[in-house]
Formats: C-alpha cells, structure tokens, sequence
C-alpha cells in the first residue's frame, strides 16, 4: 500500500518594499519608546493644565469682555503652554533620530531602505502627524475646559470664528514644526547633547542674545528684523491673535510678519535645514 502526498502549493513572496510598510515600521519604532509616551504626554497635560489654570486665576474686574478683546484672551490663555511644549518637541524631534545614532540601529534602517531618503521622510511623517495630533489634543481638550470658566467671567466666544480656530489650529502647526527642525538638526550632528544645544540654543539663547543686542543698540532695525526672522518669533506668529490681518512688511522699524509670514519664514527653516540633512545623509555613511 502506497501513500501519495500532494504536491503543496507555495505561494512565492517577495519582499516588495512600500511607502506604506516604511511609515508602518517608523509608527512601531517611535511608539515603542517609552520616552516618546512621556513626551507627548507632557505636551497635552501642559497645555491643559497651563490653559486651565490661566483661565481660573484671570480675573477682569467684573467687566465682560466681548470683541477682539475677548477673542484675544481665549487664545492667548489656551496656547499659553506653547511655549515649554514646544522645548519638549524639541527634545523628542532630536531623540527620535539621534537615539538610532547612538545605539547603531540606524545602519538596520537604512539596510532595509537602502535609498535613505525614504526611510528619513517615513520617520518626519510619523513625527510630524503625531506631534500635531497630540498638540491638537491638548489644545482642544484646554479650549472646551476653559470655556465654561471664561463663561462664567463673562468672556463668550465661539471656538469655530476663524480669527479664534486658526491661532489654535496655528498653535500645532508651531510646535510640530519645530520639531521637525530639531529632527534635521539631529541628522545633520547625529549628536543628542550637540542637537539639543543647537535647538533649544536656537529657540531660548539667541532670542536674549539679541534682544540685549537691540537694548544696546537702541532697537536697530537690523536686530529687529534678524529677531522676528529668528523660529521662535516668527513661529509665535501662527498662534497669536490679531484683530487684523496685516500683510508681512518692511518698515522704519525693522520686519514685521503677519501669521502667514511668520508661518513663511518657519517654513523656510524647516526646508533649509531637511534639504541639508537629505544631502548629507546620502554622502556620508551610516
């Protein structure tokens, strides 16, 4: 007696590299680190409770507030956090990157992306949708709190007026882009400490730098408009309000940016500082 054994049929696979699969990989990488948890948890309470506590200890006389002036108050009390969160982005933008340098596991990355290019924007992508995602939250989460408490100071305001929903929309775009900033920075040095130096030197120490240059030289136009071309300034104007949408323009006093000039000119750090990340990336080895 004789025994036959079907031939089994195998289903030949290759593995097919995709845009897809490398954003997948560098969602599993960035959420498998303990640290990246802490920081965007950081980043939501920050903003929540800074806004939350902002809008409990104001207080405006007993006069209700209406207009810009009460339009002004809400956004400046639910972005008011920005201003850490942003360092944290910082912090995380760098260690996404800087941590493969460290521990070698870059050189796996770009084995399984031998182009490079793909493997660094699959990696911007995740930290960029995350960043805005989280900031978004904490931003939200403080606007629907804080409400009620401005409400019962008489400041009502509608979330959805566009002079009110674009400086909190505004508010996640600052932060998430100086993150990707301080991610180019970290693939330009590959360094955490000299990354870190660089970011958050860029965004706390220059701007006192020249605002003692601009007391010394009796507010020259010239540190005028290097401060307001600085990250830190022009991307404060994404999320400050303004009654009036005025156009970026050159005067006696030194550059002034609207939103969407300061929104310009933070871009164009972003895009300097990636392009020259790209380049090196593809030059040098892992």
């Amino acid at each position: 007696m004789t025994t036959t054994t079907a031939p089994t049929r195998r289903r030949a696979t290759t593995g097919r590299l995709t845009a897809g699969g490398v954003i997948r990989s560098e969602w599993i990488k960035l959420r498998s680190v303990r640290s990246t948890l802490w920081c965007y948890g950081l980043i939501v309470l920050l903003v929540i409770g800074i806004g939350v506590l902002a809008s409990s200890l104001s207080s405006f006389g007993g006069t209700a507030l209406t207009g810009d002036a009460a339009r002004s108050t809400v956004v400046s009390i639910n972005t008011a956090g920005l201003n850490i969160a942003v360092l944290i982005a910082a912090v995380l933008g760098s260690l996404i990157i800087t941590g493969e340098y460290s521990t070698g596991m870059i050189r796996s990355t770009f084995a399984a992306v031998p182009r490079r290019t793909g493997a660094i924007a699959a990696k911007a992508v995740v930290l960029a949708v995350t960043t805005f995602l989280a900031t978004s939250v904490g931003i939200w989460v403080s606007a629907l709190i804080t409400s009620p408490i401005l409400a019962a100071k008489d400041v009502e305001v509608q979330l959805g007026e566009p002079s009110v929903f674009l400086p909190l929309l505004g508010g996640a775009v600052f932060v998430t882009m100086i993150a990707l900033l301080a991610f180019g920075f970290g693939i330009i040095l590959r360094s955490t400490a000299g990354t870190l130096a660089t970011a958050l030197g860029l965004l706390l120490v220059v701007p006192i730098i020249l605002s003692i240059l601009g007391a010394l030289t009796q507010g020259a136009d010239w540190v005028t408009t290097v401060s307001a071309l600085m990250p830190q300034s022009a991307g404060s104007k994404l999320f400050g309000y303004a009654s009036t949408d005025t156009a970026t323009a050159s005067t006696g006093g030194g550059l002034v940016l609207n939103g969407w000039g300061g929104f310009g000119v933070l871009s164009a750090w972003v895009v300097a500082v990636l392009a020259l990340a790209l380049t090196l990336v593809k030059r040098r080895d892992a």
